[in-house]
């Protein structure tokens, strides 16, 4: 009897594993997702926030690049050019690097990158390139479906955790999209037409970390050293949903800082900026100013993403549901 009930754990055990291989592969501690050059090419990396236990998870000749957790942390939605024609796509793989397939099945010639999931897991928003007129479109994917809608020319999207708006760039400012209307809600209203860019929502939704320059752009025909320096002063603000508030988060001292990701909890933020000409991801807490390294290998660390299990949504992508939108959700 004894043997009987071992051997049913047993079976019971595989069987679970075999149907549900992504739940048990979600990360049970907080995680961080970046993109390193350090083995040769671009790669996908996980760390711990402390920075500690860095591995790859790609290990692929291609570059992939710009990788993104899902609302449960059981997927990594990632930019690859793994197609072979130089043509940058979205990729999917588990929390490990196993299982990876491309988004959509049908190829395309222009770039798809800045991706970013809906909060039910069933859609994501994205950047288009188009490669010939260097035009850079927002579209929304559902996962599953191999047409995309395109609702605005603008770049960096970012889906807020309560599923209303998306931020973005348009014409270099930074603007929130009505995600039910496909509409622009507002325009923040911040000094500068320019360079209000990388948004990362707070998680709930009351603020927004971005890059941002204050200081007029100088002259077309201003010396290189002069736009230079203006570059360099672009740096991490955080400002609250309506405009208010602007806060300068990382000194404009030294090399440009860039890709703010606002932690689960809000109390940090993760940004990329040079040291000694080698770019590395730092964490910063919002209101205490304490700045760690996190990345010391290599010439390129970029793009930083978190996930933390006791912030994570109780949602996961359904197969059956893939043609409802969040705001037809929303609305019922």
């Amino acid at each position: 009897m004894r043997w009987v009930l071992t051997f049913s754990m047993i079976v019971l055990i595989l069987m679970c594993g075999m149907m549900c291989p992504a739940f048990a592969k979600v990360p049970t501690t907080p995680k961080i997702l970046f993109t390193s050059t350090r083995d040769g090419n671009y790669e996908i990396y996980i760390m711990n926030p402390d920075g500690s236990g860095q591995v790859n998870l790609t290990r692929h000749r291609a570059s992939d690049v710009g990788a993104v957790w899902s609302p449960t942390g059981d997927q990594i939605l990632f930019v690859s050019d793994r197609q072979g024609n130089g043509v940058r796509d979205l990729y999917l793989m588990d929390p490990d690097g196993a299982n990876v397939q491309r988004v959509f099945k049908r190829e395309t010639t222009g770039w798809r990158s800045y991706a970013t999931w809906s909060p039910d897991g069933k859609q994501f928003a994205y950047n288009y390139i188009d490669r010939i007129h260097l035009d850079s479109d927002l579209h929304i994917g559902t996962f599953g479906e191999e047409n995309a809608e395109r609702i605005e020319q603008g770049s960096f999207p970012d889906w807020s955790l309560e599923g209303s708006e998306i931020a973005c760039t348009v014409m270099g400012r930074l603007t929130l999209l009505d995600v039910r209307t496909r509409q622009e809600t507002r325009i923040l209203p911040l000094k500068a037409a320019t360079w209000q860019r990388f948004p990362s929502w707070s998680a709930v939704g009351d603020k927004l970390a971005f890059v941002y320059n204050p200081h007029p752009m100088p002259p077309v025909a201003a010396p290189k050293d002069v736009w230079n320096a203006w570059q360099n002063k672009q740096t991490i603000y955080i400002v609250n949903r309506d405009g208010t508030g602007l806060r300068q988060l990382v000194d404009e001292m030294g090399p440009q800082a860039v890709s703010p990701e606002l932690s689960p909890d809000g109390e940090e933020v993760l940004y990329t900026q040079k040291v000694n000409g080698k770019e590395h991801i730092f964490k910063l807490g919002v209101n205490s100013g304490v700045r760690t390294q996190l990345t010391r290998f290599g010439s390129r660390n970029i793009s930083g993403d978190w996930f933390d299990p006791a912030y994570a949504l109780p949602v996961s992508p359904q197969p059956d549901l893939l043609t409802t939108t969040w705001g037809d959700q929303k609305k019922e």
